[in-house]
Protein backbone atom coordinates (compact mmCIF):
# COMPACT_ATOMS: atom_id res chain seq x y z
CA UNK A 1 0.00 0.00 0.00
CA UNK A 2 1.36 3.42 -0.99
CA UNK A 3 1.69 5.48 2.18
CA UNK A 4 0.78 8.69 0.31
CA UNK A 5 -2.64 7.33 -0.59
CA UNK A 6 -3.31 4.60 1.95
CA UNK A 7 -6.39 6.38 3.34
CA UNK A 8 -7.77 6.76 -0.19
CA UNK A 9 -7.09 3.11 -0.95
CA UNK A 10 -8.93 2.08 2.21
CA UNK A 11 -11.98 3.91 0.88
CA UNK A 12 -11.84 3.25 -2.86
CA UNK A 13 -9.88 0.02 -3.00
CA UNK A 14 -6.61 -0.91 -4.67
CA UNK A 15 -8.09 -1.34 -8.15
CA UNK A 16 -9.75 2.07 -8.19
CA UNK A 17 -6.65 3.82 -6.91
CA UNK A 18 -4.53 2.10 -9.56
CA UNK A 19 -7.06 3.21 -12.16
CA UNK A 20 -6.88 6.84 -11.05
CA UNK A 21 -3.09 6.83 -11.15
CA UNK A 22 -3.20 6.09 -14.90
CA UNK A 23 -5.65 8.83 -15.84
CA UNK A 24 -4.84 12.13 -17.56
CA UNK A 25 -7.00 15.09 -16.57
CA UNK A 26 -6.93 18.48 -18.28
CA UNK A 27 -7.89 21.47 -16.14
CA UNK A 28 -8.61 24.70 -17.99
CA UNK A 29 -8.43 27.68 -15.64
CA UNK A 30 -6.29 27.59 -12.48
CA UNK A 31 -8.14 30.16 -10.42
CA UNK A 32 -10.46 29.95 -7.44
CA UNK A 33 -12.32 26.91 -8.79
CA UNK A 34 -9.65 25.23 -10.91
CA UNK A 35 -7.00 25.45 -8.22
CA UNK A 36 -9.15 23.41 -5.84
CA UNK A 37 -9.90 20.92 -8.60
CA UNK A 38 -6.17 20.31 -9.06
CA UNK A 39 -5.60 20.16 -5.31
CA UNK A 40 -8.27 17.52 -4.73
CA UNK A 41 -7.39 15.44 -7.79
CA UNK A 42 -3.67 15.19 -7.07
CA UNK A 43 -4.48 14.28 -3.45
CA UNK A 44 -6.85 11.61 -4.78
CA UNK A 45 -4.08 9.84 -6.67
CA UNK A 46 -4.43 11.13 -10.22
CA UNK A 47 -0.89 11.35 -11.49
CA UNK A 48 -1.05 13.08 -14.87
CA UNK A 49 -2.39 16.53 -15.65
CA UNK A 50 -2.46 19.23 -18.26
CA UNK A 51 -3.11 22.62 -16.67
CA UNK A 52 -3.95 25.65 -18.75
CA UNK A 53 -3.90 29.33 -17.76
CA UNK A 54 -1.92 32.46 -18.61
CA UNK A 55 -2.89 34.53 -15.59
CA UNK A 56 -0.52 35.51 -12.81
CA UNK A 57 -1.22 35.46 -9.08
CA UNK A 58 -2.55 38.85 -8.00
CA UNK A 59 -3.04 40.33 -4.56
CA UNK A 60 -6.81 40.23 -5.14
CA UNK A 61 -6.59 36.41 -5.38
CA UNK A 62 -5.52 36.04 -1.74
CA UNK A 63 -9.10 35.82 -0.47
CA UNK A 64 -10.04 32.64 -2.36
CA UNK A 65 -7.35 30.94 -4.48
CA UNK A 66 -5.44 28.05 -2.95
CA UNK A 67 -2.22 28.92 -4.77
CA UNK A 68 -2.34 32.60 -3.80
CA UNK A 69 0.05 33.67 -1.05
CA UNK A 70 2.07 36.81 -0.57
CA UNK A 71 5.14 34.97 -1.89
CA UNK A 72 3.37 33.74 -5.04
CA UNK A 73 2.08 37.16 -6.14
CA UNK A 74 3.37 38.00 -9.61
CA UNK A 75 4.12 34.40 -10.59
CA UNK A 76 2.36 32.36 -13.26
CA UNK A 77 -0.54 30.45 -11.72
CA UNK A 78 0.34 27.33 -13.69
CA UNK A 79 3.92 27.30 -12.36
CA UNK A 80 2.79 27.76 -8.76
CA UNK A 81 0.16 25.04 -9.15
CA UNK A 82 2.64 22.59 -10.68
CA UNK A 83 5.09 23.10 -7.81
CA UNK A 84 2.34 22.61 -5.25
CA UNK A 85 1.15 19.42 -6.93
CA UNK A 86 4.71 18.05 -7.03
CA UNK A 87 5.05 18.80 -3.31
CA UNK A 88 1.97 16.64 -2.70
CA UNK A 89 2.95 13.81 -5.06
CA UNK A 90 6.55 13.93 -6.36
CA UNK A 91 5.64 11.40 -9.07
CA UNK A 92 2.93 13.55 -10.63
CA UNK A 93 3.34 14.56 -14.28
CA UNK A 94 2.09 18.06 -15.02
CA UNK A 95 2.11 19.51 -18.52
CA UNK A 96 1.89 23.29 -18.18
CA UNK A 97 0.27 25.29 -20.96
CA UNK A 98 0.92 28.89 -20.04
CA UNK A 99 -1.75 30.40 -22.27
CA UNK A 100 -5.41 31.30 -22.36
CA UNK A 101 -7.39 28.68 -24.24
CA UNK A 102 -9.18 30.29 -27.18
CA UNK A 103 -10.68 29.14 -30.48
CA UNK A 104 -7.55 30.53 -32.17
CA UNK A 105 -5.20 28.10 -30.39
CA UNK A 106 -7.61 25.21 -29.82
CA UNK A 107 -6.01 23.11 -32.57
CA UNK A 108 -2.80 22.92 -30.52
CA UNK A 109 -4.61 20.83 -27.88
CA UNK A 110 -5.19 17.11 -28.41
CA UNK A 111 -8.39 16.48 -26.50
CA UNK A 112 -8.29 12.79 -27.37
CA UNK A 113 -5.25 12.50 -25.08
CA UNK A 114 -7.30 13.35 -21.99
CA UNK A 115 -9.42 11.03 -19.90
CA UNK A 116 -11.41 13.91 -18.43
CA UNK A 117 -11.71 17.63 -19.11
CA UNK A 118 -12.46 20.24 -16.45
CA UNK A 119 -13.70 23.64 -17.61
CA UNK A 120 -13.02 26.24 -14.92
CA UNK A 121 -12.52 29.28 -17.13
CA UNK A 122 -14.52 32.50 -16.98
CA UNK A 123 -15.25 33.45 -20.58
CA UNK A 124 -18.21 32.06 -22.49
CA UNK A 125 -16.28 31.79 -25.77
CA UNK A 126 -13.55 29.67 -24.19
CA UNK A 127 -16.02 27.54 -22.24
CA UNK A 128 -18.01 26.69 -25.34
CA UNK A 129 -14.87 25.80 -27.31
CA UNK A 130 -13.59 23.54 -24.52
CA UNK A 131 -16.94 21.76 -24.28
CA UNK A 132 -17.30 21.38 -28.05
CA UNK A 133 -13.78 19.97 -28.38
CA UNK A 134 -14.23 17.53 -25.51
CA UNK A 135 -17.58 16.34 -26.85
CA UNK A 136 -16.13 15.88 -30.34
CA UNK A 137 -13.31 13.78 -28.87
CA UNK A 138 -15.73 11.67 -26.82
CA UNK A 139 -14.07 12.75 -23.57
CA UNK A 140 -16.16 13.43 -20.43
CA UNK A 141 -16.27 17.09 -19.46
CA UNK A 142 -17.56 19.03 -16.47
CA UNK A 143 -18.06 22.78 -16.45
CA UNK A 144 -18.18 25.36 -13.66
CA UNK A 145 -20.90 27.96 -13.68
CA UNK A 146 -20.74 31.17 -11.68
CA UNK A 147 -19.34 31.08 -8.14
CA UNK A 148 -19.09 34.85 -7.73
CA UNK A 149 -21.62 36.82 -5.68
CA UNK A 150 -22.60 33.63 -3.82
CA UNK A 151 -22.64 33.10 -0.06
CA UNK A 152 -24.81 30.06 0.65
CA UNK A 153 -22.58 26.99 0.66
CA UNK A 154 -25.54 24.61 0.70
CA UNK A 155 -26.93 25.75 -2.63
CA UNK A 156 -24.16 24.46 -4.87
CA UNK A 157 -25.17 21.36 -6.80
CA UNK A 158 -24.34 19.11 -9.74
CA UNK A 159 -26.79 18.65 -12.59
CA UNK A 160 -27.20 18.83 -16.33
CA UNK A 161 -26.88 22.35 -17.77
CA UNK A 162 -30.50 22.23 -18.95
CA UNK A 163 -31.71 21.73 -15.37
CA UNK A 164 -30.04 24.90 -14.11
CA UNK A 165 -31.82 28.10 -13.15
CA UNK A 166 -31.09 31.52 -11.61
CA UNK A 167 -27.37 31.51 -12.56
CA UNK A 168 -26.76 34.19 -15.24
CA UNK A 169 -23.77 32.36 -16.73
CA UNK A 170 -25.73 29.12 -16.96
CA UNK A 171 -28.50 30.95 -18.81
CA UNK A 172 -26.08 32.15 -21.47
CA UNK A 173 -24.45 28.72 -21.71
CA UNK A 174 -27.81 26.97 -22.14
CA UNK A 175 -28.67 29.25 -25.04
CA UNK A 176 -25.30 28.94 -26.77
CA UNK A 177 -24.98 25.18 -26.32
CA UNK A 178 -28.50 24.60 -27.60
CA UNK A 179 -27.61 26.54 -30.75
CA UNK A 180 -24.67 24.18 -31.27
CA UNK A 181 -26.65 21.01 -30.73
CA UNK A 182 -25.10 20.09 -27.37
CA UNK A 183 -27.82 18.11 -25.62
CA UNK A 184 -26.21 17.50 -22.24
CA UNK A 185 -23.41 18.82 -20.05
CA UNK A 186 -22.56 18.11 -16.44
CA UNK A 187 -22.13 21.35 -14.49
CA UNK A 188 -21.57 22.58 -10.96
CA UNK A 189 -23.74 25.58 -10.17
CA UNK A 190 -25.58 27.41 -7.41
CA UNK A 191 -29.30 28.13 -7.36
CA UNK A 192 -28.73 31.08 -5.02
CA UNK A 193 -29.68 34.38 -6.71
CA UNK A 194 -26.53 36.49 -7.16
CA UNK A 195 -26.13 38.84 -4.22
CA UNK A 196 -26.23 42.49 -5.22
CA UNK A 197 -24.31 44.62 -2.76
CA UNK A 198 -24.67 48.38 -2.92
CA UNK A 199 -21.32 49.76 -3.99
CA UNK A 200 -19.84 53.19 -3.43
CA UNK A 201 -20.06 55.50 -6.40
CA UNK A 202 -16.82 56.38 -8.11
CA UNK A 203 -15.60 59.98 -7.77
CA UNK A 204 -17.12 62.43 -10.24
CA UNK A 205 -14.30 62.61 -12.77
CA UNK A 206 -13.91 62.38 -16.52
CA UNK A 207 -12.19 59.00 -16.20
CA UNK A 208 -14.17 56.08 -17.66
CA UNK A 209 -16.12 54.11 -15.07
CA UNK A 210 -14.53 50.73 -14.40
CA UNK A 211 -16.69 47.62 -14.33
CA UNK A 212 -16.22 46.00 -10.96
CA UNK A 213 -15.69 42.22 -10.79
CA UNK A 214 -18.08 39.92 -8.91
CA UNK A 215 -17.70 39.76 -5.17
CA UNK A 216 -16.19 36.56 -3.80
CA UNK A 217 -15.52 34.70 -0.59
CA UNK A 218 -13.04 31.98 0.29
CA UNK A 219 -15.34 28.97 0.43
CA UNK A 220 -17.63 29.43 -2.60
CA UNK A 221 -15.14 28.68 -5.41
CA UNK A 222 -13.53 26.05 -3.19
CA UNK A 223 -16.86 24.23 -2.83
CA UNK A 224 -17.45 24.35 -6.58
CA UNK A 225 -13.93 23.06 -7.28
CA UNK A 226 -14.14 20.24 -4.76
CA UNK A 227 -17.53 19.17 -6.10
CA UNK A 228 -16.10 19.07 -9.61
CA UNK A 229 -13.17 16.98 -8.41
CA UNK A 230 -15.56 14.56 -6.70
CA UNK A 231 -17.40 14.04 -9.97
CA UNK A 232 -14.15 13.44 -11.85
CA UNK A 233 -12.93 10.87 -9.33
CA UNK A 234 -16.17 8.93 -9.15
CA UNK A 235 -16.66 8.97 -12.92
CA UNK A 236 -13.12 7.79 -13.64
CA UNK A 237 -13.08 4.88 -11.22
CA UNK A 238 -16.77 3.88 -11.16
CA UNK A 239 -16.04 0.65 -13.04
CA UNK A 240 -13.44 -0.33 -10.42
CA UNK A 241 -15.77 -0.44 -7.42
Amino acid sequence: MNDNFQRTELLLGEEALACLSKKHVAVFGIGGVGGYVCEALVRSGIARFTIVDKDIVDITNLNRQIIATVRSIGRNKTDVMRERMADINPRVQVDVRNCFFLPDNADSFDFSAYDYVVDAVDTVTAKIEIIMRAKAAGVPVISAMGAGNKLDAGRFRVSDIYKTSVCPLAKVMRRELKKRGIRDLKVVWSDEPPIAIERKEQPDTDAPRKKLPPGSIAYAPAIAGLMMAAEVVTDLCKDSF
